[in-house]
């Protein structure tokens, strides 16, 4: 109503208006003053005001995808101490949230013929130190060019992601590419590792298997063969298709899904804060354990 009087008060008056508008005047005047000098405003507009520049600057900054808890996260980590509450009723204001993970779709197919290595996880997701377990997985995305697949390996430790790539088809060549750039980044020590994956034919494939033996690597492959099995790499996927592939469609050329699959992954690794690892990057994740490491070390030496 009272946007309604800014706009018509030169042509019928105020007082007539609020007349109207069942409306006491002198509500109307406090409105016009505050709009004169802000200054006069309650504590609380004034600092929401201050609150919604930062949350807007959070939400932009992180691809548009963090709802109330990142951003609330993040603000305090930059020392804006600020409720949940308060961070979620303004984001609701401004009508900004968070990407939304919709039904997953089950994209490899299992080879039933193939002979499989025994499940060495059995969902139970969690890993005591960076290159102890690694998951792999992929997932697809639509182009004007045809469909496209990608693949992940992801470290359990932090969620961080050690290899990927993306191919035109599902063969198995895809899939040893981005268990290459796992090996090449990260060097693992051989016989610590542990590699685990769906049923799909290419991760059973006689050249996945022989190539994890090479690098010393035990393979684990999910005893059902469902998405429950592979549950972390499954969780890697939906965000990527949330967070990246159907905000920012719909996608031209393969050359474009790669640029913007790096993008994300080093954002993903550096920058984006998840819950299970304590609210913090994947990467500060693993830098405060070889800090605890070394520090641990230390103290040993100066001990003995």
């Amino acid at each position: 109503m009272k946007n309604y009087i800014d706009r018509h008060r030169d042509d019928y008056g105020v007082e007539p208006i609020c007349r109207v508008l069942q409306m006491a005047p002198s509500c109307y005047w406090r409105h016009a003053a505050r709009q004169r000098n802000p200054h006069l405003r309650s504590a609380r507009v004034q600092r929401d005001e201050v609150l919604m520049a930062d949350i807007q600057r959070v939400w932009h900054a992180n691809w548009q995808v963090y709802g109330a808890d990142k951003v609330w996260l993040q603000m305090n980590r930059e020392g804006i101490v600020v409720a949940r509450c308060t961070v979620e009723r303004l984001m609701r204001a401004m009508g900004l949230q968070g990407a939304r993970r919709g039904r997953a779709v089950r994209t490899t197919t299992p080879d039933t013929s193939a002979p499989c290595p025994l499940d060495h996880v059995n969902r139970h997701f969690h890993a005591s130190r960076p290159n102890e377990l690694w998951v792999s997985d992929f997932t697809y995305v639509s182009t004007w060019q045809g469909w496209l697949y990608v693949a992940f390996v992801v470290d359990v430790y932090a969620r961080r992601i050690v290899g990927w790539r993306v191919s035109r088809s599902m063969q198995t060549d895809f899939v040893l590419d981005a268990l290459e750039q796992a090996l090449y980044e990260r060097q693992p020590a051989a016989h610590v590792l542990t590699h685990h994956s769906d049923r799909g034919s290419q991760y059973v494939s006689i050249r996945y298997t022989e190539r994890l033996d090479q690098a010393g690597i035990q393979p684990s492959v999910g005893s059902r063969g469902d998405s429950y099995d592979n549950a972390l790499a499954e969780t890697i996927n939906g965000l990527y298709k949330a967070e990246l592939i159907h905000r920012r469609g719909p996608w031209k050329t393969r050359e474009s899904v790669e640029l913007a699959t790096l993008q994300w992954v080093h954002w993903f690794n550096h920058v984006r804060l998840l819950t299970p690892i304590g609210g913090i990057p994947p990467a500060e994740a693993e830098a405060n354990y070889w800090r605890q490491l070394a520090a641990s070390d230390t103290s040993t030496k100066v001990s003995t």
